[in-house]
């Protein structure tokens, strides 16, 4: 079953993504090679695909799991968590029905 990941960044929290950015794509990339990866992705904090200085305030995955136990095992594990990026994060199930 997919699980949809939703996470909300720390205020400022630019310079602690890109510091942990290689290991939190590797996980992911990780998924996808696996074909367990349905999309993911940093929500930017303005109203733009490139937010510059702005940043993100968050991020979204969802991602195939054998349940909601697991997908929050990868969730509490992503680096993203040790590096102080996430103030909060939500794993919730997810049904994918379109397209």
């Amino acid at each position: 079953m997919y699980y949809a990941i939703i996470s909300e960044d720390v205020e400022n929290s630019l310079p602690l993504r890109q510091k942990a950015r290689p290991d939190h794509l590797a996980r992911l990339n990780t998924l996808k090679d696996e074909g367990r990866l349905l999309v993911a992705g940093p929500h930017p904090a303005i109203d733009t695909p490139d937010p510059g200085e702005a940043g993100f305030t968050g991020s979204l995955v969802v991602a195939e799991f054998d349940s909601l136990e697991a997908a929050q095992a990868w969730a509490d594990a992503d680096p993203y968590i040790e590096a102080g990026v996430y103030e909060k994060v939500t794993v919730k199930p997810f049904k994918a029905v379109l397209p």
